[in-house]
């Protein structure tokens, strides 16, 4: 049994963790959040200490180490994007390992940051590449994998996730903080179309706003049209009703690979391969960081080129940002 902590708790991910450690058989020492509506952990583990305050939460840790020769192995980090980074470097400093969810950093020279810090601590870094993991994305993979080598396929992938208002208020809707549209719901995405098709030839923006992202990217294997949204309007109206809108498809040479089921168990199976020292570490996400990180800096092209459809609709000015 290996002993976690995880930091932050009270957010959407954090009890996909909890569960994570518990049907891996085992246990959360303790937990962080600046928020104290973190009752979920009682449905997990409701023994497990709970802090408010870092700074309280580093001397707990050091006094299980030193006062009681109790080690942490595992620290999880459930936190908002931007602070992932320090996180981390909390985590390696403690003398512990790290699991950060999606996305690990936002920009890729952190990634060579934490490299020196690896080294230095001589602790690791995994992250969460769930679709990697996903039955329905693991054929698409052995299907190019074992298909012609001088194949170009062409691609759409579409990912719809309704949000509504209190998006725009928080972290998320902060650019700086959560890495925009394309960082905060895509990467996982993007990191799947690299680990599928191959290196990437070229990134062109067609969109990136508040509410939506798309553009074209051009992998070794693929010529892939991509939009992201939050925005419930672009819902086909058979699922505009159902509670919870969410939509992920993806089009290979006209065939649809629908994988919107499938997720729940992802993060165990995360944790599982972690725990068997096969997890993903930092040099996986890479790419797709740097894809997410030119997405954020470049200036969108419009609707030109080889563009994905849904880039048509006309862009509705959200309030919080006039």
């Amino acid at each position: 049994m290996k002993n976690f902590a995880l930091i932050g708790a009270s957010g959407y991910i954090a009890p996909r963790h909890m569960n994570a450690i518990k049907e891996t058989n085992n246990n959360l020492v303790a937990a962080l959040d600046k928020f104290d509506s973190v009752g979920i952990i009682d449905n997990y583990f409701p023994d497990a200490n709970f802090f408010t305050e870092l700074e309280r939460f580093d001397r707990y840790i050091s006094k299980l180490k030193y006062q009681q020769n109790k080690q942490i192995d595992f620290i999880s980090i459930c936190t908002p994007n931007y602070l992932h980074d320090s996180h981390i470097r909390f985590a390696l400093h403690q003398n512990c390992n790290a699991i950060c969810e999606k996305p690990l950093v936002l920009n890729p020279w952190n990634i060579d940051a934490l490299a020196n810090d690896e080294k230095e601590t001589k602790k690791k870094i995994y992250t969460i590449l769930q679709l990697r993991l996903h039955p329905t994305i693991i054929a698409l993979k052995e299907k190019i994998d074992n298909g012609p080598k001088d194949k170009i396929y062409n691609v759409d992938l579409t990912y719809l996730t309704s949000r509504g208002n209190w998006y725009y208020a928080s972290w998320k809707g902060d650019v700086a903080k959560s890495g925009g549209i394309a960082t905060n719901i895509g990467i996982h995405f993007f990191d799947m179309l690299s680990w599928v098709f191959g290196d990437l030839k070229q990134n062109i923006v067609h969109v990136n706003t508040h509410d939506r992202s798309a553009g074209y990217l051009e992998f070794e294997r693929a010529r892939v049209r991509w939009f992201l949204s939050i925005n419930k309007d672009f819902f086909p109206n058979k699922i505009k009703d159902r509670s919870q809108q969410i939509l992920r498809s993806i089009k290979v040479d006209n065939e649809e690979i629908v994988f919107s089921d499938g997720f729940s168990d992802l993060h165990t199976l995360s944790y599982q391969e972690i725990l068997k020292g096969n997890g993903f570490g930092i040099e996986a996400p890479r790419q797709a960081i740097e894809i997410v990180h030119d997405i954020r800096n470049s200036e969108p092209i419009g609707v030109r080129g080889d563009y994905h459809p849904l880039v048509k609709k006309p862009l509705t000015k959200h309030p919080f940002y006039n």
